[in-house]
């Protein structure tokens, strides 16, 4: 799956799985099989890998506890911007899937499509979100297993408490390498995450000044 492609498709089945009052620890089963230890993008992307291996059936839909119609949905917006994309000669680009890349890469492409919809772990345990500071927690929706320092969110969801809703796991570093024009520090407020940029910030110079003095 082309990373554009996949980045617009992921954004439009955040809620593929089906949890019937009757049967909800087959549900949860069935949704943890499909698990992914970096987040919900992911777990979403295995769901759609089986959907397709699986022939589109709807009968495999209905005893996985997945919507099909949500997943068809995404199936025919990828055909539509695969021929977007093929209008205009733009290249499809895909990892490998045996390479150790391939989910890291998707992570990136993520990032690159939703670099402003990010929180950061603070130490008293609680994630803030990035610029405009507001106090938020993970939806109990989510797949992850750990609370990562940056993740990247789809929704932000307003109940009796703040809550992000479809998440997965990134890195600090890539923040300051795929968007740097948002991350100026500048313009930051007072937070952890900018103290923690600002160290990532001085550690790309020294490796750009390293790399420089080799040559």
């Amino acid at each position: 799956m082309g990373l554009f492609c996949g980045n617009q498709i992921l954004s439009l089945v955040p809620n593929c799985f089906v949890r019937p009052r009757e049967a909800h620890k087959a549900a949860d089963e069935a949704k943890a099989r499909f698990g992914h230890i970096d987040g919900d993008h992911l777990t979403l992307l295995n769901v759609y890998h089986a959907y397709k291996q699986n022939n589109e059936d709807p009968s495999w839909c209905y005893e996985n506890f997945v919507n099909h119609r949500a997943l068809k949905a995404a199936d025919n917006v990828r055909q539509q911007l695969v021929r977007i994309m093929a209008r205009f000669n733009l290249k499809l680009c895909s990892t490998d899937f045996s390479s150790r890349d391939y989910y890291i890469n998707i992570r990136k492409a993520i990032l690159a499509g939703y670099f402003m919809q990010v929180a950061h772990l603070e130490h008293s345990g609680h994630y803030l979100t990035v610029k405009d500071n507001q106090v938020v927690h993970l939806h109990p929706s989510n797949c992850l297993d750990h609370k990562p320092e940056w993740v990247v969110y789809n929704e932000y969801v307003l109940t009796s408490r703040n809550y992000i809703r479809t998440v997965v796991d990134i890195r600090g570093e890539w923040l300051v390498d795929i968007a740097p024009h948002y991350y100026d520090l500048e313009n930051f407020p007072q937070c952890e995450a900018k103290r923690v940029l600002e160290k990532l910030y001085r550690k790309r110079e020294r490796e750009r000044e390293e790399n420089r003095n080799r040559k």
